[in-house]
Parts: C-alpha cells; structure tokens; sequence
C-alpha cells in the first residue's frame, strides 16, 4: 500500500508522519523504517524506530533512490512499513513522481510492505492517477 500525506511546504506533514511512525510501531509486529533527509526528527522517535538519513548514502538519482529502497527491502525480510519524510528531495523527484510511485507500489505488492510519503505538493498538483493514495491533504 502507497499512503501519500500531501501538502504545501511548511503545513505539518512531518508532525502528522512522525505521529503516525510513533503509534503504528505500538501495533506492528514487524520492524519500521524512516527515511528522512536529516537526523533532526532522531530524538522524536520511539527507539525501536531505524532511522536513514538517505544523504549520507550519496544517492544522486531516483533511480539509485529505488535501488536503496530494494536493499533495504532485502535485507529485512520482517519489515512492515516504510516511512519517506520530504520524499521529493530524499528520492530526487523532478518530473517522474508518477513513475517513482508506480515502481513503489510494486515493490509493496510484492513484498507486502508499506509505504508511506510525504510529500509537499497540494493533492489537486499531484498526478490524478496517484490522488486517491492522499490520506491526508494540508
């Protein structure tokens, strides 16, 4: 499942997220990964989280971004959610959101793992294949 929390910059996306990761690791049986662009949120997660400050991998592309992703994917074979704070910048989306998207509704099919993004653009900007995965639009 591709969860989708869409809004303008600045609107509250990653209190929602971080609020999500939080209470969903209460009731998973599985591990949660969250990927962010910095270590700043590190304190305000539960522990039991693991935290990926994706810059520190050197990505430079979204296809790399979708290769980490599958490493991570392979590594663990009990994961259950993964969390993508300001995921247009940590994937390097330009133009290929709806691509990027599509690749990781794929790979959450097929290994039964979900995803859930923030992303900062307004629902109605997102491509309308992908506007029924907002949950929450700011």
């Amino acid at each position: 499942m591709i969860d989708i929390i869409a809004g303008p910059k600045g609107r509250g996306k990653t209190k929602i997220l971080l609020q999500r990761v939080n209470d969903d690791i209460k009731t998973t049986h599985g591990t949660i990964v969250y990927l962010d662009k910095n270590s700043k949120h590190m304190y305000e997660l539960n522990n039991q989280i693991r935290l990926i400050v994706v810059p520190e991998f050197d990505i430079i592309d979204t296809d790399m971004f979708i290769g980490f992703i599958a490493g991570i994917l392979s590594q663990d074979h009990d994961l259950d959610k993964i969390f993508l704070d300001s995921f247009l910048t940590i994937a390097f989306i330009k133009d290929n959101l709806l691509e990027c998207v599509r690749y990781l509704d794929r790979l959450s099919k097929k290994f039964d793992v979900d995803f859930i993004l923030s992303v900062s653009q307004a629902k109605e900007e997102l491509p309308e294949e992908i506007q029924d995965m907002v949950s929450v639009a700011l």
